[in-house]
């Protein structure tokens, strides 16, 4: 019911806005000639609403961010098909989620959450295609158009898709993420209005990994082998699916406005309404004995479902002298389980988490001598799951080129839905548990120098950390709470170097689990660098930018991959990494248009063993040519 009212209103608010007229400054020019809008006009607004212009430059950071998930994979390990999950080479705690998460954590990389939506003021439509090869048969696309029907009502449409055979067998990712995404002010600017919808599947078939036969004849380098789909898989009839679906709404209503040559004084009322659902199926033809003994010999389907309702309300004031206030409420109803009840001989293992929550927190911002403070906090207030979080900071901005960010975090949350309870065809993958909330507390210094480097530095530190390994004369990953302390140090350092058309752009990061590295592995050291050249050529008709990346990271005991639960668990027998990955890469900007094409992983051409490997079992892609483009229309 709740989902046909957004999907109304959403209907209704579009008939009503695109009765609009087109706005003068859209049209011709006094002279019957089409005036040309400045790049800066085609304005992108973040979820915390940060407003940055669409950029069609080509620069070093667009060939990091030329990729499957359209962002800097430089602490990410993919595996050997695009589409599948990454291996983690370094740890972010920006979440301040005060519910537990959903299942299927390593099928989210490519998971888009409100926080991602993007909302856009346009003065003319907008087009961007985004296109990549893929791996053996299939291709990825990422098309995108918004539009203005007058200078208040903006509405966007976009779909990314991806279809990639892969090398190895069983392993086909078909993936895909619609977004519509709306927004409108009233001609006063007191009312405004924000709304998304969202529709994202992501299908991988599984295979466990290779075969330890097939892993010998890997490392072996043995040439017979080269074609990757004759190496033996673990299975081949298994695949999991995460789909999700979310409607969500924000409207603001300026009550009092009231500015001046000597200030201002704005209070302004807002709600927030979301409805999500999500779901996770593993299916299997065959039961595996990898996985232990299973309740059905055949035909295995597993489903785990979310339904996430919530509504919140907020206040906010602001004020020239004292900065700005907002204070806010939430409600929360939460439905989370299986569609039956387990009775096994040591308990019952209920089939539903349900109930709400209500939460209540407030902000603070504040320009105050040169210095940007904030601080932001909420909590729980009743409900099954305790949860807050309390963030505070001040950053302070030196001239154009530098400044300096200090933070501090303080999050108590209770673990992801899957610690709690779980539900499977197999025998070992039921469980339900009581854990205690994971607390992180978290220390973070940010420098941003063009000058200089740009560095970031974090301590964080966390109490009653959960993870999945496989304990001793287990055969699989189950979850536990780790009884000590984590303290993980990461220092992340960046700095460019420029020699008339020559540049070097390096990325070095340093981490190290000071305590419970038995539970927390990650590599000492991730390094990369970037020696290219860039110019003007054919009269600036077209801009070349070409050269070599260079990527590193010291060998440790990474997480493995289980394909049930879609989630990485600790283990401490097997190291990868180790091992560099070369790209040659060459772009070219021509109008509107940036080509990519690159040469990935060449140095493994000449490597005569193979130990380049993204999880244990599971093997790093393979060299390959890859090409594409990012093509802007300013209509």
């Amino acid at each position: 019911m709740i989902r046909t009212l957004l999907l109304l209103f959403f209907l209704c608010a579009s008939a009503t806005v695109f009765s609009q007229n087109i706005p003068s400054q859209f049209q011709k020019g006094a002279q019957g000639k089409e005036e040309k809008p400045s790049i800066e006009l085609y304005k992108i607004i973040s979820a915390d609403r940060d407003t940055t212009f669409v950029d069609t430059t080509l620069h070093i950071q667009r060939e990091y961010n030329y990729n499957y998930l359209r962002r800097d994979n430089f602490e990410l390990l993919p595996f050997s098909n695009v589409g599948q999950t990454y291996n983690s080479l370094g740890y972010s705690f920006d979440d301040n989620n005060l519910m537990p998460k959903f299942v299927a954590q390593a099928q989210h990389f490519n998971y888009l959450d409100a926080e991602d939506m993007h909302y856009y003021k346009v003065p003319t439509p907008l087009t961007e295609l985004y296109f990549k090869t893929a791996f053996q048969q299939g291709q990825q696309l990422d098309a995108f158009f918004t539009v203005n029907t007058n200078e208040r009502f903006n509405f966007s449409v976009a779909y990314k898709g991806l279809r990639s055979l892969g090398t190895y067998q069983n392993t086909l990712a078909s993936n895909g993420n619609f977004r519509f995404t709306t927004n409108y002010q009233t001609k006063n600017k007191r009312y405004n209005l924000r709304a998304h919808v969202a529709a994202q599947d992501i299908q991988n078939e599984q295979n466990g990994g290779l075969t330890q036969t097939s892993i010998d004849l890997f490392e072996a380098g043995d040439p017979e082998f080269d074609d990757r789909g004759r190496l033996d898989v673990n299975f081949e009839d298994a695949e999991n699916k995460l789909e999700g679906l979310r409607f969500w709404a924000s409207q603001e209503y300026e009550l009092i406005s009231k500015k001046d040559s000597l200030g201002y004084s704005i209070l302004t009322l807002g709600n927030t309404i979301s409805l999500e659902e999500k779901d996770y199926k593993y299916g299997q033809t065959a039961a595996s004995d990898l996985f232990g003994e299973a309740y059905l010999s055949s035909n295995l389907l597993t489903q785990t479902k979310l339904e996430d309702f919530q509504v919140e309300g907020s206040a906010t004031f602001k004020n020239s002298i004292l900065g700005e206030l907002s204070a806010f409420i939430g409600y929360t109803d939460y439905n989370y389980g299986y569609d039956s009840v387990l009775e096994l001989d040591d308990g019952r293992i209920t089939n539903r988490l349900k109930g709400n929550l209500v939460r209540a927190g407030a902000s603070y911002r504040k320009h105050y001598k040169g210095f940007d403070l904030y601080g932001k906090g909420a909590i729980n207030v009743s409900g099954d799951f305790d949860g807050n979080y309390l963030v505070g900071g001040a950053s302070y901005q030196f001239d154009e080129e530098n400044s300096v960010k200090a933070q501090i975090k303080v999050h108590s949350a209770a673990p992801n839905f899957n610690f709690l309870l779980y539900q499977s065809d197999y025998v070992n993958y039921n469980w339900q548990n009581n854990f205690n909330n994971v607390k992180t507390q978290e220390l973070k210094l940010e420098i941003a120098s063009k000058k200089l480097l740009n560095a970031e530095v974090s301590y964080t530190g966390i109490d009653d950390y959960t993870y999945f390994t496989i304990k001793a004369n287990d055969s699989t990953p189950t979850p536990h709470q780790f009884t000590d302390r984590v303290d993980y140090l990461k220092v992340k350092v960046g700095r460019e170097f420029r020699w008339g058309k020559f540049a070097l752009n390096n990325t070095v990061m340093f981490q190290q689990a000071l305590s419970g590295e038995e539970v927390f592995n990650v590599p000492e050291i991730v390094t990369r660098q970037s020696l290219y050249y860039e110019d003007e050529w054919f009269k600036k008709a077209m801009f070349l930018q070409t050269g070599i990346n260079f990527k590193y990271f010291t060998g440790y005991n990474a997480n493995a991959y289980d394909p049930v639960l879609a989630e990485f668990y600790v283990q401490n027998g097997q190291e990868i990494g180790g091992y560099p990955l070369v790209d040659l890469f060459f772009n070219t900007k021509i109008r509107q248009t940036r080509i990519y094409v690159k040469y990935e992983f060449v140095n493994q051409l000449f490597n005569s063993t193979n130990d380049h490997f993204s999880a244990p079992g599971y093997p790093y892609r393979d060299a390959v040519i890859r090409f594409g483009f990012v093509w802007n229309f300013f209509l």
